[in-house]
This record gives structure tokens, C-alpha cells and sequence, in this order.
């Protein structure tokens, strides 16, 4: 198990230095600074020890005069080689941050929304934000300090060899039990501790998103206690994960100090009979112990950087598992170019969204000619949103055939595909913007009198021209600041601008009452002008003109025809309409 482990990290910390190859001279350039600013630390206490230990024999000015301009110069040197360092390792990390949050959303915006439908959004912002924060300690606390340690460990042994090697030998032993041993230890104890630290973490910011959005639902059914009280038991595991990294931080600084202190005395005990024996100058000996004091600087991060590995290895490890799943829908190796015509042929459908599933589409066909208008209705769960999955190219059919332009759409690139549609969802995103904002998302270099066009064409330019801001007044998150019948116009003359030939309707009066409905109707009258038209509804409202409607049922297409026809022949369409038109005439009662 450990075996498999160790084999499980091992790429993935490959993965993340490959991630931080493209800023390796940043990072060389970071570890000379560091290591010149411990070198400036010990050539400090080293001189200055020596001062003072020369100064009590009673010497010339002139003896001490250079050692006197060399602690200026090394307390000097110390804090411009520490300011450099921190600047050009910060933005080292700033550069990896910005590189891993660019590199993490391009890696899953391809996986949208076939293989992200599994995740809660919480758990995926978490891994966005969190996680990708948490990989800001791989280079400051990670990959930077053993690099600095191994320069100061190689110049104080060669520093401290020039005296004599059994001095060397020591010093190395100690800053080896300090920068490995110790090290070791703390990984091994903080192991659990980073990996409970970053899944706990993570279910605490899933649990946090899920009851910011279900709020107003969580009060009216008086759970709002019980998930607060959830918030609570994660925040205390949380709390007790972040407790015993900090009580492994302080075992980790107690053994730092003791082996400093170990480390001078057998140093002292090492040197005094050199001076005994003639063979080293005394005054010396407070210059090797405060040098070996002073070398411990850059071991003592190093445990701190183990046990930031496993939490930074574990927050890799869930970005990397995402970001390796397959995408439901490939490109092809060479795909046809953009479709001219845009006619729509679906031949004898199936599809399901996994294995062992029951079949959400079963044989569905019909023909829609570029100009033309299909209405596709049935109840909820029939699988009309599933067809527009499939046209979208978000998943990718099993059996049958979908031809755009005379051509298999699977032929296509993904984005050449999407280009041909313009979609008017029940649930079309609003972002937390102005007005403009979210017309300008449909055609970002769309002129002011398109937008104004798209927005007539959707009556909606009379209402935003009422507004105090105009087209720069702020919907908030979801547009919640609109009504639905505004929300769905907005979307209209999204829809609208985007220019798309071929127009596809998703439940786009769904949950609006009669006034509101036959209003979005009448935008999206004017909207399916001169467009090839999809109509997926389960209201039979405005389907007088369609030149062909599709009943499905269970994936199945049960009726098709007219809509006077369909009526005539008094099967599933009459059926509904008969059940939709009592329901109406009842609303006033």
C-alpha cells in the first residue's frame, strides 16, 4: 500500500515541476538570493563574533578595521538580498498561481457538462480556489528551501573544513538530522493530518456553497439549523486538522532548537582541544559558533516545507484527477469545415447517459430544412432537453445519426457545431453584471445599435430604456433583480444577437404565468423570423404555425403533424392541450 502510494506521488509532484519548469531560472534566481541572504546572516555573526573576541585581547584599531566595514557590509547585504528575495519569490508564486488557475480551467472547460455533472459545485470551486491557493506553499515552502539548505550545507563544509574536517563532519551530521531527519519525521506525522486538512476543507466549502444557494429553501423547511449545525462539525474537524499541523509545527521547531544547541557543542567540544594543541587560534571559536548557529537558518524551514508537501501533493492530486478524466465528446483527428446549409437530419436517435441506464431518446427521426420550424413536446423526463445535449455536441449520441448541412455532426469541431446554434434556455445563466454585459456575452464586439436591435427584437429595449442606467444597470447574480419574464426576454435577445442560424427554444416560457408567457412568445416570434427553428416545450403555446410537432414520450416519438391535425386525431396532443387549456380556464378560480 505504501509501495503504491509512494508510486502515486511520485508523478504527480513530476507533474507539478513540469507545471513550474516554464519559471526555472525565476526559481534559480530566487534560491541564489536566498542562499546569499543566509550566507550574508552567517558572514555577520561570523565577523562580528570575531570582533568582539578579538576586541577583548586589546589589538590596533587597524586589525579590527576590515572586520568592521565586513559586518556593515554583510548586515547590509542582508536585508537587500532578503528584499530581493522575497520579491523575486513571490513573484515566482504569483507567476505559477496565475499559470495553474489558467492551466486548471482550460483543462476542464472541455469536460463541461458531461463529466462535471458528478461533482457538486462547491467541491469544483474548492478545487478552482483552494486547492490551486494551497500550491502557492510548492515553491515558497516547498521546492525553494531544500535548494538553499544544500548550497549552505555545501559552503559550510568546505567554510569549515579549511579548520578541519572533523568540525566539517559534525556540522554536516547535524544540519543533515535538522534538514532530513526532523523533515522525515514531521512528514510522517503530519501526513493525515495534510490530507484530512485539505478533504475536510473542501467538503466544508461544498457544504458552505450548498447553503448560500438553497437558503431561502433550507429556511421554509426549517432545516436551516441542521446545516448549520453540519457547518459547524466540519468547521470543528476542521479546526482540529489545523490544530495538530500546528502542534506538529511545534514539535518540529523544539527538535530545530535542540540540535542547533547539540550542533555547538560538539562543535565547541570538536575545536577547544585544536586550541589546546596549538592548532587553532581561540578567538575562533566563537566565530565557528556562532557560524554554526547561524547555518542552521536554512534547515529549520525544512520541516515545515514536508509537511506542507503532503497537503500540497494531495491538493495536485485532486486537480489532477479531475483534469485526467476523459472528455464525453472528442474532436475529430480532421474535421470538415463549418457547415454552409444548415438543414437538420436526425435518423433513428438512441442515446443514454450511462451504461445500464434506461434509454432517454429510442429511435428518434425527423427532418427540419434550413428556415423551417419543429416543435418537439412532451412531458418532463420525455428527453427533449437530451436532444439539444446531443445537437449541442455536450454528449455524444450511441446509435442513429444527426447530419448538419448533409454532414455527420460528429464530423464537425465542437465550436463549429455550437457556432450554428443560438439557445434560449428555461435555466439560461444570467452573470452578475450590467445589462450589456451579459447581451455583449453572445458577440462581444457587438455595435450599440445591434444591441438595441437585438433588444427590440426581444421587446425588451422599451423596458431597459426606462431604466435609470440603461443598458449599464446591474442584474445582479442570476439577473435577480429582473422578473422571469424579463430574465427570459434578456436571454431572447442574447439569442438574438449571437446571429446563429439555426434557433433552438428549451423550455423558454417554462414556469411563467399566461400574461408573461404570451409576452416572451411574442419576442420569440420575432426572434424565429428567417431562422431555422427548434421549439422544446411541454406548453402547447404558439405551435399554430409550426410546420411540424413531434410528441415524445419515454424517448419515443408518439404523434407527429400539425397542429390542427394533431388535435383532430384526439391522441397524446389533444389530450394535453385539453388538460393545459382546463388548467387555464381554472388559474382565475
Amino acid at each position: 500500500m505504501r509501495g503504491g502510494r509512494a508510486r502515486a506521488e511520485g508523478p504527480v509532484f513530476l507533474r507539478l515541476m513540469a507545471l513550474a519548469w516554464p519559471y526555472r531560472w525565476w526559481m534559480a534566481l530566487s534560491v541564489l538570493l536566498g542562499f546569499a541572504t543566509v550566507g550574508s546572516g552567517i558572514g555577520l555573526m561570523s565577523t562580528a563574533a570575531w570582533i568582539i573576541a578579538r576586541a577583548a585581547l586589546q589589538p590596533s584599531i587597524a586589525v579590527l578595521q576590515v572586520a568592521i566595514v565586513g559586518v556593515r557590509f554583510f548586515g547590509i547585504a542582508r536585508g537587500v538580498f532578503r528584499y530581493l528575495e522575497r520579491v523575486v519569490s513571490h513573484q515566482t508564486t504569483f507567476r505559477l498561481l496565475s499559470r495553474l488557475r489558467v492551466w486548471f480551467y482550460t483543462q476542464i472547460e472541455p469536460l463541461a457538462p458531461a463529466r462535471l455533472a458528478a461533482y457538486r459545485s462547491g467541491d469544483l470551486l474548492s478545487r478552482i480556489v483552494a486547492d490551486t491557493d494551497t500550491l502557492e506553499n510548492f515553491y515558497l515552502r516547498v521546492l525553494a528551501p531544500p535548494a538553499v539548505a544544500a548550497l549552505v550545507t555545501g559552503a559550510m563544509a568546505i567554510f569549515f573544513s579549511a579548520f578541519d574536517r572533523r568540525l566539517a563532519l559534525a556540522l554536516v551530521v547535524y544540519l543533515a538530522l535538522a534538514g532530513i531527519g526532523v523533515p522525515l519525521l514531521t512528514r510522517r506525522l503530519g501526513r493525515r493530518a495534510g490530507r484530512g486538512l485539505v478533504a475536510v476543507r473542501a467538503d466544508l466549502n461544498a457544504a458552505l456553497v450548498d447553503g448560500v444557494q438553497g437558503l431561502p429553501d433550507l429556511v421554509a423547511y426549517g432545516q436551516a439549523e441542521r446545516q448549520a449545525q453540519m457547518i459547524r462539525s466540519l468547521s470543528a474537524s476542521m479546526r482540529q486538522q489545523q490544530a495538530r499541523m500546528a502542534r506538529i509545527g511545534g514539535l518540529d521547531a523544539a527538535l530545530g532548537a535542540l540540535l542547533t544547541g547539540l550542533a555547538v557543542l560538539s562543535v565547541l567540544a570538536l575545536a577547544i582541544p585544536l586550541v589546546s594543541a596549538g592548532q587553532l587560534d581561540g578567538v575562533l571559536l566563537a566565530v565557528l559558533a556562532l557560524a554554526t548557529i547561524s547555518s542552521f537558518e536554512a534547515v529549520l524551514p525544512l520541516p515545515q516545507a514536508f509537511q506542507h508537501l503532503e497537503s500540497n501533493l494531495e491538493a495536485a492530486r485532486r486537480l489532477f484527477d479531475l483534469v485526467d478524466a476523459a472528455p464525453a465528446v472528442a474532436d475529430p483527428p480532421d474535421p470538415l469545415p463549418p457547415p454552409a446549409r444548415c438543414d437538420l437530419v436526425v435518423r433513428d436517435l438512441r442515446f443514454r447517459y450511462a451504461p445500464g441506464d434506461p434509454l432517454a431518446l429510442d429511435g428518434i427521426s425527423f427532418t427540419l430544412p434550413q428556415g423551417g420550424t419543429l416543435a418537439i413536446v412532451g412531458a418532463s423526463g420525455a428527453g427533449k432537453s437530451t436532444l439539444v445535449n446531443l445537437l449541442l455536441r455536450f454528449w455524444d449520441y450511441d446509435e442513429g445519426m444527426i447530419e448538419l448541412g448533409g454532414s455527420d455532426l460528429r464530423a464537425y469541431r465542437q465550436d463549429d457545431v455550437r457556432a450554428q446554434f443560438a439557445v434560449v434556455r428555461q435555466d439560461t445563466h444570467l452573470f452578475s453584471g450590467t445589462i450589456r454585459d451579459n447581451l455583449l456575452l453572445a458577440r462581444p464586439d457587438a455595435s450599440e445599435a445591434e444591441l438595441i436591435a437585438a433588444a427590440r427584437q426581444a421587446q425588451l429595449h422599451d423596458f431597459i430604456a426606462a431604466l435609470p442606467q440603461g443598458y449599464n444597470t446591474w442584474i445582479g447574480e442570476q439577473g435577480l433583480t429582473l422578473s422571469g419574464g424579463e430574465r427570459q426576454r434578456l436571454a431572447i435577445a442574447r439569442a438574438v444577437l449571437r446571429d446563429a442560424p439555426i434557433l433552438v427554444l428549451d423550455e423558454a416560457t417554462a414556469n411563467l404565468d399566461a400574461v408573461t408567457e404570451q409576452a416572451v412568445m411574442d419576442a420569440i416570434g420575432h426572434a424565429m423570423r428567417g431562422r431555422t427553428s427548434l421549439m422544446i416545450t411541454h406548453r402547447l403555446v404558439g405551435l399554430e404555425h409550426v410546420d411540424e410537432i413531434l410528441v415524445l414520450h419515454e424517448g419515443r416519438v408518439i404523434e407527429r403533424g400539425r397542429h390542427a391535425d394533431l388535435l383532430a386525431r384526439g391522441g397524446a396532443y389533444r389530450r394535453m392541450w385539453d388538460l393545459q387549456r382546463q388548467e387555464l380556464f381554472d388559474e382565475p378560480a
